[in-house]
């Protein structure tokens, strides 16, 4: 195949950006696409099959408009620009994200979808009154949900936030804890309080939680409450029972929203008890004013091996899920 050659510019001051530590960015590139860059000064010279070159020269230009917009370009944004590209997914759809910034930190970091799956739950929260966020280990689910539901309360749009997850042991048997009550909770409920300080700051966050307008706490406390004017989120939901799901979205008042978070392979409930979070997915997908979004290894927004292990694990459950399934026909069949 005759090789060609495309050449675009890349702004001085975003060079070192585009190309990451060690030129790392670049490599990824051209080990995906197997294209050859060639770099002198501001020009960048692109080498390969036709096909191949347009590709890295769509990804590399969206790398720009990345870097025009203050995005620090790593691992997780190359890697999904070439996921986007490979799937035929339009990559400028990326650089659109950056403008929907939902907060700031306190350390004035904007907090936005870095995803497509991530936006799409973003804006299923801001337009129904339950979402439900499932998918796997740091696709942002909690964290993004916290984010709007500070948001809603500092412009009043809803006048307490509260916070809840089961306390179930994740394997581990803890015991009879010293302390008072808060403290036997506590560490069930230690994610949610890093996300609060994180993005509201200790002392606002303390400050609304003395005033009552910031509860956290077990699921078990939301039994017999009507919860008007409010925003509340259900962490961990894939460890509550049928019962428990059941008596939590029929706290919902006036006013409300609620988002429920859950991984449905990351359940601490024992082998033989059916996940309340299985059976809403279940008996809610066909009501209209419930959103479901399922986000997947590709929205995971932590360090890249994060997202290999979740794939790898992903590849495991279902080679295992088949060997089960085959072993009931087997089974069926002798008898």
């Amino acid at each position: 195949m005759k090789e060609e050659e495309i050449l675009l510019q890349i702004p001085s001051e975003h060079i070192s950006n585009i190309f990451g530590q060690f030129d790392r960015n670049i490599q990824n590139i051209e080990k995906a696409l197997n294209v050859t860059f060639v770099s002198r000064g501001d020009d960048l010279k692109i080498l390969g099959a036709k096909e191949n070159i347009e590709a890295g020269h769509k990804i590399v230009s969206e790398m720009i408009a990345l870097a025009k917009k203050g995005v620090d370009i790593t691992d997780q944004e190359v890697n999904y620009l070439l996921g986007m590209k490979q799937n035929n997914i339009d990559t400028s759809q990326l650089v659109k994200l950056q403008d929907d910034c939902i907060c700031h930190t306190t350390l004035g970091k904007p907090v936005k979808p870095k995803t497509l799956g991530q936006k799409q739950y973003v804006d299923s929260i801001r337009n129904q009154m339950i979402t439900f966020g499932i998918g796997p280990a740091g696709t942002g689910k909690t964290y993004l949900a916290m984010a709007m539901a500070i948001t809603a309360f500092q412009r009043e749009e809803v006048s307490r936030i509260i916070l809840t997850r089961p306390a179930i042991e994740a394997g581990e048997k803890l015991g009879f804890l010293p302390g008072d009550l808060q403290s036997k909770v506590d560490p069930y409920l230690r994610p949610l309080y890093d996300a609060l300080y994180q993005i509201m700051g200790a002392e606002n966050f303390n400050r609304n939680m003395e005033k009552g307008l910031i509860e956290v706490a077990p699921l078990a406390y939301m039994r017999g409450r009507t919860l008007d004017n409010a925003f509340i989120i259900l962490d961990e939901a894939q460890n509550t029972t049928p019962a428990q799901m059941k008596m939590f979205l029929t706290r919902i008042g006036f006013g409300s929203k609620a988002v429920i978070t859950g991984d449905a392979t990351q359940k601490d409930l024992p082998a033989d008890a059916t996940s309340g979070l299985d059976v809403a997915m279940k008996v809610l997908k066909n009501v209209p004013e419930i959103s479901i979004c399922n986000l997947t290894g590709a929205d995971v927004v932590r360090h890249p091996l994060v997202q290999k292990i979740v794939h790898v694990y992903e590849v495991y459950e279902d080679k295992q899920k088949g060997a089960k399934k085959n072993n009931r026909k087997k089974n069926m069949k002798n008898d």
